[in-house]
């Protein structure tokens, strides 16, 4: 296959890093003089942007988590006027607040370039139509992922999440090369061909682009086996820009090159915050180098993985995703935290302030259930309307559709007093 490569991919080592510095220096300066949060934080580090001489000085300045972009919402992080804002998207949060973030047009440039760069990357080429399965709306996959496929010159499909059979039938008839969705569903399409009577390997799909959630080796080997395609990782999060901050390259499929030249990594010990070499495993953190609307300055993602260098790309690499470091579950591409649960039976009336969240597997598609016990003086009418309730809530609230079983009193295991907010029973 002929690697094509863009101008920043093709730098020296040297070459990036300093431009890596040159933008950083920029980013900045452009967060301290535009974001009050962010002028606090370095007044109260004793920073200025002018301490930064070399990138290694990063390190000295504080981090930014996700609480932080809560307690400014909804625009308190923008660093430009809100008329140069032309986008906004969102994603869930803890508290009810979910996480806001914005695009100036350059920002929507620079993600259309990235997240192009990074289907280029993974075997997608100008001309190719891409099925575009990722949820569109305030979730940046489905958007992202189309405007990458537009720039790169492809023909989008923007089927979105859902309707599994309709997807099939629009694969069959418009003969997608490449398909963008999460792996997961990926394989509740190869389900859904089969029980069509369509052979998956048959199909015009030549690259998967995934995505959204975690997923392993021998999830990308049942995929390409039984489709007969080049299965691929990218990742992103809204915070930093969404899809397209790091894709796997389909010449060596040896971990994900991060588009260093845009988004500047760190890996960090989690609970020390000390920086690690290249190599171990910690949590990565994320300095955009050229965002305008909303720069964010050593964010922590609570993503675990490790740096690696480049192969494929000049661009450093970063390992599959092993895990995070909060209590954040990924329900079918969806982030969820138990504390968002809680908000919702706590506000319930005819249940006890006692839950789980059961993750199981049915087929290929991970399932939420939610264990809540009633207080001792509900009815079997006020029970079956609480688990109604909870369930509007938590598909309306995050966006995922769960199930709800309603228990007696003092069901649940207890420990000391507390419970175990997640019981995971899928097979490893």
């Amino acid at each position: 296959m002929t690697v094509l490569l863009d101008a920043a991919e093709q730098l020296g080592r040297g070459e990036l890093e300093a431009l890596q510095l040159e933008r950083l220096r920029k980013s900045l300066r452009h967060a301290y003089n535009q974001v009050p949060f962010y002028r606090q934080a370095f007044d109260q580090a004793g920073l200025r942007p002018e301490d930064c001489t070399s990138l290694a000085d990063v390190a000295r300045f504080p981090f930014t988590t996700k609480a932080d972009l809560r307690d400014n919402y909804p625009f308190g992080m923008f660093a430009v006027p809100q008329s140069e804002v032309r986008r906004i998207h969102a994603s869930s949060g803890t508290t009810g607040r979910p996480t806001v973030v914005g695009y100036t047009e350059g920002d929507l440039d620079m993600w259309a370039d990235t997240v192009a760069r990074s289907i280029r990357a993974a075997g997608g080429r100008p001309g190719h139509k891409v099925h575009v399965a990722y949820g569109y709306g305030l979730f940046t996959g489905g958007l992202g992922a189309h405007y990458g496929a537009e720039r790169l010159g492809c023909t989008v499909i923007p089927a979105s999440g859902g309707m599994t059979a309709r997807q099939v039938q629009l694969i069959q008839d418009f003969r997608p090369e490449v398909i963008m969705v999460t792996p997961s569903y990926m394989l509740t399409l190869l389900d859904e061909f089969e029980r069509q009577g369509v052979d998956p390997r048959s199909t015009s799909l030549q690259v998967g682009i995934f995505g959204a959630e975690p997923w392993t080796e021998a999830m990308r080997d049942e995929i390409e086996e039984r489709f007969a395609i080049d299965a691929v990782d990218i990742y992103g999060l809204s915070e930093v820009i969404g899809p397209g901050v790091a894709q796997e390259c389909v010449e060596t499929k040896d971990g994900l090159h991060i588009w260093e030249d845009h988004f500047y990594p760190e890996v960090v010990d989690p609970v020390t915050g000390e920086v690690l070499p290249d190599g171990e495993q910690g949590e990565l953190v994320f300095t955009s180098l050229t965002k305008e609307a909303m720069p964010v300055i050593r964010y922590r993602t609570r993503d675990l993985t490790r740096l690696l260098p480049g192969t494929a790309r000049v661009f450093r690499r970063m390992d599959k995703v092993t895990g995070r470091s909060d209590d954040l579950v990924i329900v079918r591409g969806v982030n969820l935290f138990p504390t968002q649960v809680e908000e919702i039976v706590l506000r319930t009336p005819a249940l006890a302030p006692h839950f789980q969240l059961l993750l199981t597997r049915e087929g290929r598609m991970d399932q939420l259930t939610v264990l809540a016990e009633a207080r001792a003086d509900a009815t079997a009418e006020e029970r079956k309307a609480a688990a109604l309730a909870v369930a509007t809530a938590v598909k309306d609230s995050i966006g995922v559709s769960v199930g709800v079983e309603i228990l007696d009193p003092e069901t649940l295991e207890r420990s000391v007093g507390k419970f175990k907010r997640i019981v995971d029973r899928r097979p490893r």
